[in-house]
C-alpha cells in the first residue's frame, strides 16, 4: 500500500492511498463534525454533479477519518497558471460550473444564514455593528440553493477526459447563491497574486457572476459585507482590515 501525504497539520492530514482520499481528524476534532461533513458529501453525491462518492467514516489510530474517491486530474486553478492565455476561457467554465451547482435545492445541508449568524455573534464587533449585521443578513431572501461555501478554482478538478469535478464539500450549505458568490470573490481577492492577471481576476469574476446569472451587482455587493464579517472569525490578522472596510466598520483601538 503506497501512501502519498497531501496536507498535514495539527488539525488534519488528508493522504491518498490505494485510490481513496483520506482525511484524518486532530485528536480534539468533534465526530459530529466529522459526520456532518460526511452528510454534505453524500448529499451532493446524490444530485447529477460530478462530485467524489464518498467512501466512509472510521477511525484511524484512534482518531476519527473521512474518506472519499479519489479523482485524477489537474485543478483549475493550476491550469489558470500553466496556461495564462486562456484565463478568461478557463474563468468562464469556472462560473458556469458554479452556476450549475446553484441549481440544485439542498434542504438537507445546514442553513447558510444561520451559519452567518453565529460567525456574527462570534466576530469579536462590538453590539451596535453585530446587530447591524444581524438586521442586514435577516433582510436578505432566503433560498434552498446549493452553496459550496469555498468554491474556488483549486477545487475544481478537471480530468484526462475534460470532465470538471467538484471538491471539498466540509463548508456546503442551503442558501443564497450570491452569498455563495461574495465568498468566492473574497477568495479571489486574497488569492490575487497568485493569478496571472492580479488585481484584476476578483473583478473579472465577479463581473462574469453578475452577467451570466443576470444578477445585480449591487445585490452581490451587500452580501459582501455580510461575507467579510462572518470571515472575522478566522483571526486572520493580515485579512481583518480589509474585512473591516467591507463590513463599513472602523475600529478606534
Amino acid at each position: 500500500m503506497s501512501r502519498t501525504v497531501i496536507v498535514e497539520g495539527p488539525s488534519k492530514t488528508i493522504y491518498l492511498e490505494d485510490g481513496k482520499v483520506y482525511k484524518v481528524m486532530g485528536p480534539e476534532y468533534p465526530a459530529s463534525d466529522v459526520f456532518n461533513e460526511a452528510l454534505n458529501l453524500a448529499a451532493v453525491g446524490e444530485t447529477r454533479l460530478k462530485v467524489p462518492k464518498i467512501a466512509g467514516v472510521s477511525k484511524i489510530d484512534g482518531k476519527w477519518a473521512l474518506s472519499w474517491e479519489y479523482i485524477e486530474g489537474t485543478t483549475l486553478f493550476d491550469l489558470m497558471k500553466r496556461e495564462p492565455g486562456r484565463l478568461d476561457e478557463f474563468l468562464g467554465r469556472f462560473v458556469d460550473i458554479q452556476l450549475e451547482m446553484h441549481r440544485y435545492s439542498a434542504t438537507r445541508l445546514p442553513v447558510l444564514t444561520d451559519k452567518m449568524h453565529r460567525k456574527i455573534r462570534a466576530s469579536g464587533l462590538d453590539a451596535t455593528t453585530r446587530y447591524e449585521l444581524h438586521t442586514r443578513l435577516d433582510s436578505m431572501p432566503r433560498h434552498t440553493k446549493l452553496c459550496h461555501g469555498d468554491f474556488a478554482p483549486s477545487n475544481i478538478v478537471i480530468t484526462g477526459s475534460d470532465e470538471a469535478y467538484i471538491i471539498d464539500w466540509s463548508h456546503a450549505s442551503q442558501g443564497n447563491a450570491s452569498a455563495d458568490a461574495a465568498q468566492t470573490w473574497l477568495i479571489f481577492t486574497f488569492y490575487r497574486d497568485l493569478f496571472p492577471a492580479g488585481a484584476d481576476i476578483a473583478e473579472k469574476y465577479l463581473a462574469l457572476f453578475c452577467k451570466k446569472s443576470d444578477t445585480a451587482r449591487q445585490y452581490v455587493e451587500k452580501w459582501i459585507s455580510i461575507v467579510s464579517a462572518s470571515q472575522l472569525v478566522k483571526g486572520k490578522p493580515e485579512e481583518r482590515e480589509f474585512l473591516l472596510r467591507q463590513v463599513n466598520v472602523v475600529e478606534y483601538e
